[in-house]
């Protein structure tokens, strides 16, 4: 089986070029990285919730996390600058390729009552965000194990310049919009 990158290279950056009426086949977007991010939210409460999400999201991505610290002081929520309150991975290259098809023909398919996904979130500068409650929908996360459900925040990250070239991007690449 062909892989995404390869079959952008090949087919998808030439359909791109003439759909976008672009000259030069460097200008064509392309998907520049993918951010996988989790928020604890009883961070402070627990501090194994931390260490929670990063198991989890190194399953989810194959990759180490960064732990994600707060930059200022809320009083409020008894918060201080430099507590530990999530986890992020940034992915590129290859592995950017894989978790967008596994994102894109396993974990989005399997959304019960899926019925494609929103283009407001595209955020205007050619990138593209979304959002799962809980990380259960991906396959490596197994159910019986997690006794905290966590959300996950996907930022996918192109060159796009615009809203319509990175929708013409994502839509090439398989992402299902709504109608």
């Amino acid at each position: 089986m062909e892989n995404l990158s390869n079959k952008y290279n090949t087919k998808i950056r030439n359909d791109l070029k003439k759909e976008l009426d672009i000259n030069n086949l460097n200008a064509v977007p392309k998907l520049k990285k993918i951010v996988v991010n989790i928020g604890v939210k009883d961070a402070l409460a627990d501090k194994k919730n931390v260490e929670v999400a990063t198991e989890i999201l190194s399953q989810i991505t194959g990759q180490k996390p960064k732990i994600t610290k707060a930059k200022k002081s809320i009083a409020t929520f008894k918060l201080r600058e430099g507590d530990r309150i999530g986890t992020m991975v940034t992915l590129r290259g290859k592995r950017m390729y894989d978790f967008y098809e596994k994102l894109v023909g396993i974990v989005l398919p399997r959304i019960r009552d899926f019925r494609g996904v929103s283009l407001k979130s595209l955020d205007g500068r050619g990138n593209y965000s979304l959002g799962f409650s809980e990380s259960m929908v991906f396959p490596e996360i197994d159910p019986s194990r997690i006794e905290r459900v966590q959300g996950v925040e996907i930022t996918i990250v192109t060159s796009g310049r615009d809203n319509k070239e990175a929708e013409a991007l994502l839509r090439a690449l398989g992402m299902p919009f709504q109608k």
